[in-house]
């Protein structure tokens, strides 16, 4: 029996993108790594800040999103909120996830330790928010994408 892929929404935090200033790459990345793990991937590009971000999320959420992941804004900058607007609509941190994210980061730079990334559920959803790099993405990725499946089941109620 086939089944509907799942959908995933990939948003990316930036201001110089959401103005056209500069072309979005680490988006466009995160798209392609999770189409080829099977997933039906939609793509926003939003303004840096709290409030966009908690609308984007929602946004995604709303539309069927299982999985979210933010590129971008994770960073100490003043407008680097990403954080801050997703940390209302999670109901569950996994700080497990977010720390290793941080852990593989630091092998490849140790700027990787400024990144205040979360990774969380919010209702049936994984949420993660990734840094701006293309670079960042696809490590990111390849940290949180052999965890997905079974965090989806989980949050399904399948057994552990």
């Amino acid at each position: 029996m086939d089944h509907a892929p799942i959908p995933a929404a990939v948003i990316t935090v930036s201001d110089r993108s959401f103005r056209g200033e500069r072309a979005d790459t680490s988006g466009p990345r995160a798209v392609e790594l999770l189409e080829q793990q099977g997933y039906a991937v939609s793509l926003t590009v939003i303004p840096d800040g709290a409030e966009s971000v908690t609308a984007g999320i929602r946004a995604a959420l709303a539309a069927g999103a299982r999985i979210v992941i933010t590129s971008g804004g994770t960073g100490v900058a003043p407008r680097d909120l990403t954080p801050e607007g997703t940390r209302p609509l999670l109901t569950r941190e996994i700080p497990g996830i977010a720390e290793e994210l941080r852990r593989e980061g630091a092998l490849h730079t140790k700027m990787a330790v400024l990144s205040r990334g979360l990774v969380g559920i919010a209702g049936t959803a994984l949420v993660v928010n990734l840094p701006g790099s293309t670079k960042a993405v696809e490590e990111g990725l390849a940290v949180v994408a052999p965890l997905i499946g079974h965090i989806l089941e989980q949050l399904d109620g399948g057994d552990h």
